[in-house]
């Protein structure tokens, strides 16, 4: 699992069994800089299955390249993880997503700039890997029929956009992108995503729409605002990848 800003609460109070390895202990790996990722890789058990959860990110805007970024996805595959469950925190751009709604990812769109693929191929992922079904389709179902069966309010679904950041985007960039289809907008997670899938392994994402993207509300946008919004729906959050996890297809 890969926890975005401000969920790594998770990691402090679900996975049992749990070993915490700061970032910094382990050779190679970047450090976290930003407000709201502890830099801890945890061990443990959850949902009856184990896990390896990165409780905190990298960013390409931190000044870490999309292969540093992505380091912890490789190191994933090569430990034998199969699947991989990655998180963010990200503005609302369909006007459905309100603060505090989770949206699980459909699709993405790459608008960091680059690709994490480029250059030689290495552990053990392949040139070329289709894209076409990037957030795997029956695990998606499987959550949202099991969420339906608990009579949990549903999931919205959507499309998520990755930008480069650290700057919060443009009242007109963010007209644009909801005319190229974005539900949602954020700095992260397409990269872990594109590597995951050259390594095979099946990918779900959600995304916890801490705000209304530029124009769309009131006021500045600040990073204090998307870790307090995130904080808010810790039950419900740790309730639906709880879930995910224990419906993971085999």
């Amino acid at each position: 699992m890969v926890l975005g800003s401000g969920l790594g609460f998770l990691a402090d109070r679900v996975i049992a069994e749990a070993i915490r390895i700061p970032y910094g202990d382990i050779d190679g790996f970047p450090q976290s800089t930003v407000e709201g990722h502890a830099g801890c890789l945890v061990c443990g058990t959850f949902a009856g299955k184990r896990v390896l959860c990165m409780q905190g990110r990298f960013h390409h805007y931190e000044g870490y390249s999309l292969k540093e970024v992505t380091l912890p996805i490789r190191c994933m595959a090569a430990l034998g993880v199969e699947a991989l469950i990655v998180t963010n925190a990200a503005g609302g751009i369909s006007t459905s997503l309100s603060p505090g709604r989770l949206m699980l990812i459909s699709d993405h769109i790459n608008m960091i700039g680059s690709n994490p693929l480029i250059g030689p191929v290495t552990g053990g992922g392949i040139r070329f890997p289709d894209m076409s079904f990037a957030y795997c389709p029956e695990w998606r179902k499987a959550l949202r029929d099991r969420l339906s069966e608990m009579n949990e309010e549903g999931l919205a679904e959507g499309v998520y956009l990755a930008v480069s950041g650290p700057s919060f985007e443009t009242p007109a960039e963010i007209r644009a992108f909801a005319r190229l289809g974005a539900d949602a907008v954020g700095m992260s997670t397409v990269p872990e995503v594109i590597v995951a899938r050259a390594c095979g392994l099946r990918v779900l994402g959600i995304s916890c729409i801490t705000n209304a993207a530029a124009g769309l509300g009131e006021g500045e946008l600040s990073h204090e605002d998307v870790t307090e919004t995130s904080e808010k729906v810790e039950a419900t959050f740790c309730s639906v990848i709880q879930t995910a996890a224990a419906v993971m297809p085999a």
